[in-house]
């Protein structure tokens, strides 16, 4: 993080060897195969200095228990006997040794007070004396990766002050990511910039990222967030055509009921940035896409600009989720409209700054905003959770809503973009399905590592698949392979049935009945032979269960 003053390991590195880490990155994800080799090496250097750092204070037991401290003169003294610090012989030894051993010392530095936080754990600690009455230290919540002062644990843990997001580094982390998405979205429409997206926004992922999907939706528009002198963001900046570059670019918002709750005052910002756009007069609709749509929706439903600009929207007050992945989970839903209905009447209540306190049902403009998106975008910030590790993710998704609200019969584009490292990622979905499921679902190491914790691990397995089967409903964007090599691995392996019937016999009766369902609603293309074997062991399973 460049706020917090050490460069980057792999900026070191690439600088090393008279590079630009960012030049890298680009071109490696432009497939430039010289430079996709360079990054592959400078990971594998990181990787090896850091682990050289935590070799350090790692016992004979294989754990760490205390961190052997850099600055100590012990230590400094047996760096200079055997020729340096582990974490420099580390960059030599892979490729880089004019690697500076001035910028490496700080971020060594930092990166021992990281390591100490993980060792430091305190969570029996805290409980004892929480249950004696006794103060527990306050301490922020959130992704470690991103903030290690969320750690250690065991604190009294706090989220942040909601007037304070998106904090300038979660802006400047959006505009690299907004910028990477319209040179995507522009690269797979012929050079068309898109004139709508279609964003989901969550409320503990914001806080993880302090802002970042929020400042996104308004670099998309075109405004800049102004913090006050203590840091509160309560003003909004127009960005002029002509600093942004390219087209003001329309949203349409959907907030999760968590979100709605902590965040309403950034649900004020981004209906106030919206309808600055879309009064912005002097504007080439050509080049202002929110005022272009706001003056045809006047028209369209009798509204005044002003309104026709509602963009915001949620669920009602007290109310959370589109409960489309709950219908999916119980299999009690008969189509594909009947969850895209759902969707749009539990999200379809709009949030209007001019109408303080309110939140609307505005179904009719709900639709009229989403007719007109061309992509579906969202993002994945965190290495804990990916799209199928829960149901939210495709419950939100609204690609085949969209899809079926056109006119033109055209389905948009589906984006996700992957924030979890420096090296920001936008893939469109089914590519990120693809990369889900072969890291989770269908590797080895995966599977084989939740048969081995048991019950709750085959339960975990037929979750997934559930969840992949979400994905299908919503946006159609999961491949047959997947599907199919499923079933190759859980299905067709007589051994693994026999594991999972043993391990978990319900949660394998539901992995089969997701099969067949699959294929009976058309999202996997099977022989009939495959779904006469899916049905005889739905049958031996309800025997089982049943002691028969």
């Amino acid at each position: 993080r460049p706020e917090d003053g050490p460069k980057s390991l792999p900026r070191i590195a690439a600088e090393s060897v008279g590079r630009s880490i960012e030049e890298i990155y680009r071109n490696a994800n432009a497939g430039k195969l010289e430079d996709v080799d360079l990054l592959q090496r400078i990971t594998e250097a990181c990787r090896a200095a850091v682990r050289a750092l935590v070799e350090r204070s790692t016992n004979a037991q294989g754990r760490v228990e205390e961190v052997t401290g850099l600055a100590k003169a012990s230590t400094k003294f047996f760096d200079a006997l055997n020729g340096g610090s582990g974490w420099k012989k580390a960059m030599a030894s892979a490729g880089f040794p004019e690697a500076s051993e001035a910028d490496m010392a700080p971020l060594f530095e930092y990166l021992e007070f990281c390591l100490r936080q993980v060792v430091a754990d305190n969570e029996l600690g805290a409980l004892v004396e929480a249950l004696d009455g006794k103060f527990i230290t306050p301490g922020p919540g959130g992704d470690p990766i991103r903030n290690p002062d969320v750690l250690p644990t065991g604190k009294n843990m706090h989220a942040l002050d909601p007037q304070s997001i998106p904090t300038q580094a979660a802006v400047d982390c959006a505009n690299v990511v907004v910028d990477r998405l319209i040179e995507r979205l522009r690269a797979d429409n012929n050079g068309e910039y898109p004139e709508t997206v279609a964003f989901t926004l969550w409320g503990t992922d914001n806080i993880k990222t302090y802002g970042e999907s929020l400042a996104q939706v308004m670099s998309l528009v075109g405004v800049r967030p102004v913090p006050d002198s203590l840091g509160r963001v309560n003003k909004l900046e127009l960005i002029p055509v002509e600093e942004l570059g390219r087209p003001r670019i329309d949203v349409v918002v959907t907030c999760s009921g968590v979100f709605r709750d902590l965040f309403i005052n950034q649900m004020n910002l981004l209906d106030r940035a919206v309808k600055m756009a879309a009064e912005s007069e002097d504007e080439d609709l050509s080049m202002n896409f929110v005022r272009k749509h706001a003056l045809e929706q006047a028209e369209e439903l009798g509204l005044s600009l002003r309104d026709a600009a509602t963009r915001v929207f949620s669920n009602a007050a007290g109310s959370y989720s589109a409960n489309v992945g709950l219908a999916i989970e119980n299999g009690g839903w008969e189509d594909e409209s009947q969850l895209q209905e759902q969707f749009l009447t539990r999200k379809g209540f709009a949030f209007n700054a001019d109408k303080p306190g309110m939140m609307e049902q505005q179904v009719d403009m709900f639709k009229s905003a989403l007719k007109k998106v061309d992509c579906t975008f969202q993002n994945l910030d965190s290495s804990e959770i990916s799209l199928t590790d829960v149901s939210h993710y495709s419950d939100s998704d609204p690609t085949k809503v969209v899809a079926g609200l056109r006119t033109d019969g055209k389905k948009p584009m589906s984006m996700i973009a992957d924030t979890t490292t420096a090296n920001a990622q936008v893939r469109s979905l089914s590519e990120t399905m693809r990369l889900d499921s072969r890291t989770k679902l269908l590797n080895p190491k995966f599977y084989e590592g939740m048969l081995n914790s048991g019950y709750e691990g085959a339960r975990e397995i037929t979750k997934r698949l559930r969840f992949t089967l979400g994905w299908s409903a919503t946006s159609g964007e999961v491949d047959n392979f997947v599907y199919e090599d499923a079933n190759e691995i859980f299905i067709k392996d007589e051994a693994m049935r026999e594991r999972l019937l043993e391990t978990n016999p319900n949660a394998f009766r539901d992995m089969v009945g997701t099969f067949l369902e699959v294929a009976g609603r058309g999202y996997w293309e099977t022989d009939e032979e495959n779904i006469e074997l899916l049905q005889e062991l739905f049958a031996e399973c309800e025997d089982r269960i049943e002691g028969v």
